[in-house]
């Protein structure tokens, strides 16, 4: 069968195209690979995408057949698919799902193409035209208001209604912080499931130090062995605070209440006899707990990264070091933010001053008077 029963993140893989890679260069002239050599490649290639695109691309492919079966395409032309038969599948999903949904079902397509070795010859600015299409198609429904964000006085109010000597309370509260004030994805800090903990993958003890800058600013700096934009793994930051919020206090708070081992998940906590690594959603029910218990609305965990982000700006710190900060892949960051008058007030003074010391202290240039 070309398309055997799989879950959705083995489709990519495990659905074939009636015709797929050859041996055969672009002149039609055959190039001398075995079977095995053929099949290496895609074996390979697999590992292009992460285990979560897999899963989202896995969708797309499958609704791109469930559209092919409907309008009764023949299997040899579903791959390669023609442009006139892309543009159809797009068109039927606008104004029924989101802008971002489809993309990631075009991406999905365009992936299991390249996969298993067929040509994907469409033009990409056509499609981007398409894809702006059904932007302005979009269902209100797909469309997200922006996020509440966090802040230090949600923080300190979410504080107040944990016992930081609880296992729990003691992770949670480490792990609000770390993220919060290192602009990361509550992702990096936690795991999905109780069996998903990853040494090679997830943040543990043995991944902190302290450091120094040039000016001998302390900063605890943790690396995060993989992510999903860089593979071989980056660093994110934060330094001590003068609020019930320090991320200093709160981690080492979680050191002495936990103690985790170093090669376990850093924000593992004490449970019956042994440790238990926090995971996405047990960190997320607890705020949300500590959140009501406080007379807060529950905040969606993205408020976090986005909080932060907001809070960084507002201390006056360039949207490019926020950027950087946050480890952001592009300016998307920029349309969930909110207070933008408060954000841009410095650079819009007559005289800005804090602008120019900005720059002095960036990019060493003197100051002019």
């Amino acid at each position: 069968a070309l398309h055997p029963h799989c879950p959705a993140k083995e489709r990519l893989y495990l659905w074939n195209p009636s015709s797929s890679c050859t041996s055969y260069d672009e002149k039609g002239k055959i190039v001398p690979l075995l079977p095995s050599d053929l099949q290496h490649i895609c074996d390979t290639m697999i590992y292009a995408y992460t285990k979560a695109t897999h899963e989202t691309y896995g969708l797309g492919l499958l609704t791109f057949h469930v559209f092919c079966d409907s309008k009764s395409i023949p299997e040899a032309q579903c791959a390669p698919a023609s442009y006139i038969l892309v543009s159809s599948f797009i068109m039927s999903m606008a104004s029924h799902y989101s802008a971002k949904m489809i993309t990631n079902y075009v991406c999905g397509v365009r992936a299991w193409h390249v996969l298993h070795g067929l040509s994907w010859s469409l033009n990409e600015m056509e499609i981007e035209m398409l894809l702006k299409v059904s932007i302005s198609l979009a269902p209100a429904s797909s469309k997200r208001s922006k996020w509440e964000p966090y802040t230090i006085e949600l923080m300190t109010a979410i504080h107040q209604h944990l016992d930081l000597l609880n296992p729990l309370d003691a992770a949670v509260f480490a792990c609000l912080t770390t993220t919060f004030f290192t602009t990361a994805r509550a992702s990096k800090f936690t795991v999905l499931c109780l069996d998903t903990f990853d040494l090679l993958i997830h943040m543990k003890l043995s991944n902190i130090k302290d450091t120094c800058d040039q000016q001998n600013l302390p900063m605890k700096n943790f690396f995060l062995p993989r992510t999903k934009s860089v593979p071989e793994g980056e660093e994110v930051s934060w330094a001590k605070q003068d609020s019930p919020t320090n991320p200093e206090e709160a981690l080492a708070n979680h050191i002495c209440v936990n103690d985790p081992p170093h090669n376990s998940a850093l924000f593992a906590y004490h449970h019956n006899d042994s440790h238990q690594p926090l995971m996405k959603s047990k960190f997320l029910q607890h705020l949300m707990s500590a959140t009501k218990a406080a007379s807060h609305q529950p905040i969606q965990g993205y408020g976090i990264r986005i909080g932060s982000t907001l809070e960084y700006l507002l201390r006056n710190v360039s949207f490019d070091v926020v950027k950087v900060k946050g480890c952001w892949a592009s300016n998307t960051f920029l349309l969930y933010l909110c207070h933008h008058a408060q954000i841009l007030a410095p650079y819009m003074q007559a005289a800005p001053v804090l602008q120019e010391q900005f720059l002095h202290h960036t990019v060493n240039l003197p100051l002019v008077h």
